[in-house]
């Protein structure tokens, strides 16, 4: 064992004893959809799912989110920073939003063990991101407190489905050290096909939409991890569904990191501005 590996292990010992959480203790994988900043602020039935699932799930020792708005191209990047900053990377938003702060340390011991479980990716580590909000509008909800550890890691945007998966699978041992992944996104997001005057709701206002969710659920049951790879032959809404895969990506990374005999449980299903999935799962 090398002594980079050696040293990130021992650091994950520590960090979960001063947490008091066993390493011993699997912690689940799961894929949010996050639709809009705007969730950050608001009480709706999907953020109340939210604060329920946290308090369902548990504290794990450390949070390793893979979110949709950090993409890279044919590299992987693994943010180490022991401070990392709240980034608001959208626009046109309420100024309180842009106020709003997640200030949870980071994870950098074990941000390097995830580094080092994807050292056939060749991995980096990173200084130069953060906490985008694809985590912090999530887990603002999921842990208001702030203090548990997190880190990113980011998308190889320029890779396929099956490198996805196998991504998620090389970082699923870390969920036996007590680290909750957590992977955002949206299974449906075509932001010039939402339909903003209509209320959240269990049903999609576009058959497009509709279809492509449903698939999408029909396939996780089945375990069609094939079809969920290539998500273009999942029927005819897919293309319209899923425009560019940046949303859609992270579920396999939550898909990937899950077991065998884990099956996809539906922690929240429906739709806001008419055709944003915010289809939640959870395995493990």
């Amino acid at each position: 064992m090398n002594a980079t590996l050696s040293a990130a292990i021992q650091g994950v010992a520590n960090l979960a004893e001063a947490k008091s959480t066993s390493l011993g203790q699997r912690m689940p994988s799961i894929f949010v959809g996050h639709g809009s900043p705007m969730n950050a602020v608001a009480s709706n039935e999907f953020t109340r799912r939210l604060k329920k699932w946290g308090d369902d799930i548990g504290r794990p020792t450390a949070i390793l989110v893979i979110s949709a708005h950090w993409l890279t191209q044919n590299e992987i990047k693994v943010a180490v920073q022991a401070h990392p900053k709240t980034i608001h990377d959208f626009g046109g938003f309420p100024q309180s939003l842009f106020d709003m702060q997640y200030p949870a340390p980071g994870a950098p011991a074990i941000a390097q063990l995830a580094t080092c479980a994807l050292t056939a990716q060749g991995a980096k580590p990173s200084q130069d991101w953060g906490l985008d909000h694809g985590a912090w509008t999530v887990l603002h909800h999921m842990y208001p407190k702030a203090d548990i550890p997190v880190f990113q890691v980011s998308i190889d945007y320029a890779k396929g489905g099956d490198y996805h998966l196998a991504v998620g699978k090389a970082l699923s041992a870390l969920r036996d050290k007590g680290v909750l992944i957590l992977a955002s996104g949206n299974v449906v997001h075509n932001l010039g096909g939402l339909d903003t005057g209509s209320p959240d709701g269990l049903v999609a206002s576009r058959p497009w939409a509709q279809s492509f969710d449903h698939a999408v659920k029909n396939a996780l049951v089945s375990n069609n991890t094939k079809g969920l790879a290539n998500y273009l032959t999942l029927g005819a809404g897919a293309r319209m569904a899923v425009p560019s895969p940046d949303h859609y990506w992270p579920l396999l990374y939550a898909l990937g990191a899950a077991r065998d005999g884990e099956s996809a449980t539906f922690v929240y299903e429906g739709f806001q501005l008419g055709t944003l999935s915010m289809r939640c799962v959870q395995w493990g």
